[in-house]
């Protein structure tokens, strides 16, 4: 693991005085609704775990963020899909990007080799539960496996201030599979929530860092990929419903974020 570690900075303590105050270097996305999330981008070096239930649309929203980051070099690693549904997936969103690279391999082993040649300025991966590290005997999603996985990230980002999306499922009962601890590993912790059965989904912020815990994003899925909904209001109030008897606009408050919406009376 150290000899892959790059641009490895110096390690010594420090009086608190001599520690400079700076904001947090970001990178920002084209997603203006992850943006807000994050609390203003993604910052160099965080470690970002994103959980949702399986096919509510985590690997096409990342896909698609990761595809607009221009002059980004990305490594996006997938130890659940061939290149090939990659690419299908790719194709149908319609975005290029010579700066975005794919990895399928589930050994730590064998991807932080590559990410010594490649040299990512962001790191995703697809997902945390099937990786494997070599220096742990058990099975890939095991509670170990998945707790030093994270850990082997965590410290390759904190080293090389590379930012690393790690991508969870969800158990039955909503909470984050995987050890507790892993929530408490890393920087940031998102959840995105819907129903495959609707257009609409919500991003939400459990834990951060970096900024407040009570912002939200809008999302609605399209056959081109996740489209941001800036004024999720706006679309609430101009559907268009017939035979009504009455129509009443209600206002309400989720975290940081205002809507309304209609109360329909048949």
């Amino acid at each position: 693991m150290e000899e892959v570690l790059l641009r490895k900075k110096e390690v010594r303590t420090l009086s608190l005085s001599e520690v400079v105050s700076a904001d947090e270097k970001r990178i920002f996305s084209d997603d203006a609704e992850l943006n807000r999330v994050l609390g203003g981008g993604i910052v160099l070096g965080s470690i970002v775990l994103v959980a949702g239930e399986p096919g509510i649309g985590k690997s096409t929203l990342f896909l698609q963020d990761a595809l607009r980051l221009k002059k980004v070099r990305t490594l996006y690693i997938s130890g659940e899909e061939s290149e090939q549904q990659i690419k299908m997936r790719a194709d149908r969103l319609g975005i290029t990007n010579e700066d975005f690279y794919l990895l399928t391999e589930t050994s730590t082993q064998t991807i932080f080799q590559e990410i010594k040649k490649l040299r990512p300025q962001l790191v995703i991966i697809d997902s945390i539960q099937t990786l494997q590290s070599p220096y742990i005997e058990s099975s890939a999603g095991s509670v170990s496996q998945i707790r030093e996985c994270t850990s082997e990230f965590q410290r390759f980002a904190k080293e090389t201030h590379t930012p690393v999306f790690l991508i969870g499922h969800i158990t039955k009962d909503g909470s984050i599979a995987g050890p507790k601890m892993l929530e408490h590993m890393v920087d940031t912790v998102l959840q995105f929530e819907g129903d495959r059965h609707y257009a609409y989904r919500i991003l939400r912020t459990l834990k951060n860092r970096f900024g407040s815990t009570a912002e939200l994003g809008i999302y609605e899925m399209t056959e081109r990929g996740m489209r941001a909904v800036s004024n999720p209001s706006e679309l609430l109030i101009t559907q268009k419903e017939e035979q009504l008897s009455g129509i009443a606009i209600a206002a309400t408050i989720e975290g940081m974020r205002p809507f309304s919406s209609k109360c329909r009376r048949w």
